[in-house]
């Protein structure tokens, strides 16, 4: 300090007034990064949440949830806070959007941008997501953390309002806190992600409308849970690749999984695949979840989006699991910003290969000849002698953690695909599949007159059904159906859909009765599996006589069945029934399916 003050009155005065203004100038910009830290930290207080105040042990309520993001929304320009539809018990689904640019408008949002859109709250008790989400956008709007150039984040912070509103404190007995949260079903009690194609519920309803509105090339959905115990806090449960399909499948499971596991690595963060088991130990290996379109990520893949399902462990401390989703989804948005290019680019190649593909994959089936082995890190397990059943019940041994290479199993092959035609048709009275169609943007036409039309058609030849209900439903499964061309005369109005479109994979899975989720397995179309007329036995016996004496052909098939059946043989009613369905009486809408198929190879015929 002397030897500067020394030499600083050593030298000339103008000097000597340079380098003082140069030493005030370096303490102004101090002083001003100080009091910009300051104002930072002032503002993440002024916006401190319901699970930092607790410290970590609770969740913030619905209404603590939309006062927070509208707060936010007043203070900051990059948040727009809106009101998108209805939910099943009259509140508003909201839609929260962070896009540094200020811009909300998704029609003129820039096309060079990537969307994320994050889905919370499908299970309100499952709350990790809300609370993570909270503190992500709070975080990008104060700086905390460094915001994206090139991604819009899109949120929907609680999707199952009613559930959100019956908070308790006692419905999930296995979870590790918060202290109390809200209950699965929504306010008709649907588990919200079984509804996304059968849309029981208003809220799937406008998630649609959300969801279109977007168009998303990343999604996320917020999850919490315990199939079995073991040392991670995160689980993934990406959209099954195989199904995804293409170079786009290939990229989500050999580029963008590693890196995100390699980017929480390296911010300590362990993560495994989603533990898909019950009731028995991780250690002897596990397959991938397979999401149906009935699934959020299933449902999302239709339109060729990279979805994932973050899955932490119900077993685990409250904030560390809360900070583990918020770990995950700026990790998701690392990635976004260096791959968006890659991604949108993908996206649009898949899309155009699955309007010219010939054969869709209706069904998958594991393949356990490819084996990705993982270093899993799970807890030694015993079999102990229940002191309630008397049965062997299973033990976790949290003292004795481990680290082995065990088999996971995460490809599919098609087992069952059905041949593209160029469009459906369906009459004018199936107005509930024209409706879900419309919400889901599938272009529909009419026909301006009646029309002969060559068509493939199906008739439903076997099917199953469950024999308890099942989210409002007893869905069928196992349908198999026959497919015979014939002309077809529909009516004027009647809606022709072509499958040349974006929506072309939800129009296969939905319309195609084989479907996991088809529109026919989820019981739209039960009234065809019903006769609505009736043979009397006393006279259908003597028609039953003339149709055996004029058809050597249904006489020789019926006798042998006699022959061979002893079920078939031992019942008149079923020897007449089959006499009735091979004759001409039967009635035309039983079993017919009400949905027919213009192939691509045949010429439409009209008259």
């Amino acid at each position: 300090k002397n030897y500067f003050t020394l030499h600083l009155w050593q030298m000339p005065k103008s000097y000597a007034l340079c380098l003082m203004k140069f030493f005030l100038k370096i303490a102004g910009i101090f002083i001003l990064l100080v009091s910009c830290e300051k104002q930072k930290e002032d503002k993440i207080l002024d916006f401190q949440t319901p699970f930092e105040v607790s410290k970590g042990e609770e969740t913030a309520t619905y209404k603590e949830v939309i006062d927070f993001y509208i707060r936010l929304a007043k203070e900051f320009p990059d948040i727009n806070v809106q009101n998108v539809g209805e939910t099943d018990n009259g509140y508003p689904l909201h839609m929260v959007t962070y896009n540094p640019d200020g811009d909300f408008n998704f029609q003129k949002i820039s096309k060079n941008k990537i969307f994320i859109l994050i889905n919370n709250g499908i299970h309100p008790g499952e709350s990790d997501g809300i609370d993570a989400t909270m503190l992500l956008y709070r975080d990008l709007v104060t700086k905390k953390i460094m915001p994206p150039k090139n991604t819009v984040l899109v949120t929907i912070p609680v999707y199952n309002v009613a559930g959100a509103l019956n908070r308790n404190t006692t419905t999930r007995v296995n979870q590790n806190g918060p202290k109390s949260y809200g209950f699965r079903g929504n306010a008709q009690n649907y588990d919200l992600n079984r509804d996304f194609i059968k849309t029981d519920t208003k809220n799937s309803r406008t998630f649609a409308a959300i969801y279109h509105l977007v168009k998303p090339d990343i999604f996320i959905e917020n999850h919490v849970s315990n199939g079995a115990d073991y040392q991670y806090t995160l689980t993934h449960l990406l959209t099954q690749h195989n199904k995804l399909g293409g170079e786009l499948g290939t990229y989500l499971n050999e580029e963008l999984m590693p890196k995100l596991e390699t980017a929480l690595l390296d911010s300590r963060w362990d993560i495994s695949p989603y533990v898909n088991v019950y009731n028995t130990s991780p250690e002897n290996g596990f397959s991938q979840f397979m999401d149906s379109p009935r699934y959020s990520s299933g449902y999302t893949t239709l339109w060729n989006t990279l979805g994932m399902m973050v899955e932490t462990h119900m077993l685990k401390p409250y904030a560390q699991r809360v900070e583990g989703t918020y770990q995950l989804m700026t990790k998701v948005i690392g990635i976004a910003e260096t791959d968006i290019q890659k991604i949108k680019s993908l996206r649009k190649e898949t899309s155009k290969y699955f309007m010219e593909l010939d054969n869709y994959p209706l069904h998958w089936t594991l393949d356990s000849t490819k084996v990705t082995p993982i270093n899993f890190k799970g807890f030694e397990v015993e079999l102990l002698p229940s002191e309630i059943t008397g049965f062997p019940r299973l033990k976790y041994d949290r003292t004795r953690p481990y680290t082995k290479e065990i088999p996971y199993y995460n490809s599919f092959v098609s087992s069952h695909s059905v041949k593209v035609p160029a469009a459906y048709i369906i009459g004018k009275g199936w107005s509930r599949v024209i409706d879900l169609l419309e919400l889901n943007q599938i272009t529909v036409e009419t026909l301006t007159k009646d029309t002969t039309i060559l068509v493939e058609s199906y008739k439903i030849d076997s099917y199953k059904t469950v024999t308890s209900a099942f989210e409002g439903h007893y869905p069928h499964f196992n349908t198999a159906v026959k497919a015979s061309l014939k002309k077809v005369k529909f009516s004027q109005g009647d809606y022709i859909v072509s499958t040349s479109q974006p929506g072309i994979r939800y129009l296969l899975e939905t319309l195609e009765p084989e479907g996991t989720d088809s529109f026919f397995n989820w019981n739209f179309f039960d009234a065809i599996l019903q006769r609505k007329e009736h043979i009397s036995p006393y006279v259908f016996e003597d028609i039953a006589l003339e149709i055996l004496n004029s058809s050597p052909r249904i006489k020789e098939t019926f006798l042998f069945k006699k022959a061979t059946d002893k079920e078939f043989s031992a019942s008149w009613e079923a020897q007449l029934n089959w006499l009735y369905e091979k004759s001409d009486y039967s009635e035309p809408s039983y079993l017919q399916y009400p949905i027919y198929r213009v192939l691509k190879d045949s010429l439409p015929v009209t008259e």
